[in-house]
C-alpha cells in the first residue's frame, strides 16, 4: 500500500507508541469483555457522524435558556468537522490500522466485530466531535460541565479498543476537537443578542409545553 509522506511519518515515528497503546487498551477486553465491548460500541455509536451530538446541540439551541450553551457546542462541532474533514484527513491519508494484515490491530479488529470505515483515520473524527462538543460546553460553564471531559476520553478509548484508530489518531482528534470547542465558544460570544432572544418555539408549537416561549427574558 502506497502511503503519503505524512502517513508514512506517522506510521514509522509512532509505531511503538501506537502498538503499545493498543495492547494496553485491549487489556480491558481481557479483563471484562462482557462489559467493555458493549460499552465501547455504545460510546462509539454516539459519535457516529456527529449526528447524535448535533441533534442534542440543536435541541438546546431551540430554547432561549440553553441557546448559548447549544450554540457554543454546535459551532464547536462545526469547526472540528471542518478542520478534520477538509484539512487534516485529506492531508494525511492515513489508512486504518486494521488494513495491515497480520498486525495486532488486525487481530483485535477481527475479534471485536470488524467495524469498517471508508475514510482515512488521522485524526479521529469521533474523538474530534466528542472533544469539540465537550469543550464547547466546558468553556461556557467550567464548573458545571467539566465532567464532559470523561465523555471525550471514553470516545478516544473506544476507537482504540475497536481497533479503528491508532492512539496518535485520537490524540490528534482530542487536540483538534478542543480547538474547535474553544473556537465555537468565542464565536458564540460574537453573535448578536437578538439571536439569543429570538422565540424559535413559536415556529415549533409542539414544544411550547416543554420549554416555554421565552417570554421570561427581559425585553
Amino acid at each position: 500500500m502506497e502511503l503519503t509522506a505524512t502517513a508514512n511519518w506517522l506510521n514509522t515515528s509512532f509505531a511503538s507508541f501506537d502498538e503499545g497503546a493498543a495492547i494496553a487498551v485491549h487489556k480491558l477486553y481481557e479483563l471484562a469483555p462482557w462489559l467493555f465491548t458493549p460499552l465501547m460500541n455504545l460510546i462509539s455509536l454516539l459519535g457516529k457522524g456527529g449526528i447524535f451530538l448535533i441533534l442534542f446541540s440543536l435541541c438546546l439551541v431551540v430554547f432561549p435558556k440553553t441557546r448559548r450553551l447549544g450554540t457554543s457546542m454546535l459551532l464547536g462541532l462545526a469547526l472540528g468537522a471542518l478542520m478534520t474533514n477538509l484539512i487534516f484527513k485529506p492531508l494525511a491519508h492515513r489508512p486504518r490500522p486494521y488494513t495491515w494484515d497480520g498486525s495486532v490491530y488486525r487481530q483485535y479488529w477481527e475479534l471485536l466485530g470488524r467495524h469498517t470505515h471508508s475514510d482515512y483515520c488521522f485524526p479521529s473524527g469521533h474523538t474530534t466531535a466528542a472533544f469539540a462538543f465537550s469543550l464547547g460546553a466546558i468553556m461556557y460553564d467550567k464548573r458545571k460541565y467539566w465532567p464532559l471531559l470523561f465523555f471525550g476520553i471514553l470516545m478516544a478509548v473506544s476507537r482504540i479498543y475497536l481497533s479503528v484508530h491508532y492512539c496518535t489518531d485520537v490524540l490528534a482528534g482530542a487536540l483538534v476537537g478542543s480547538l474547535g470547542g474553544v473556537g465555537g465558544y468565542y464565536l458564540m460570544c460574537l453573535l448578536p443578542e437578538k439571536y439569543y432572544r429570538l422565540d424559535m418555539i413559536r415556529y415549533l408549537p409542539f414544544l411550547k409545553n416543554i420549554g416555554g416561549s421565552g417570554k421570561h427574558l427581559k425585553k
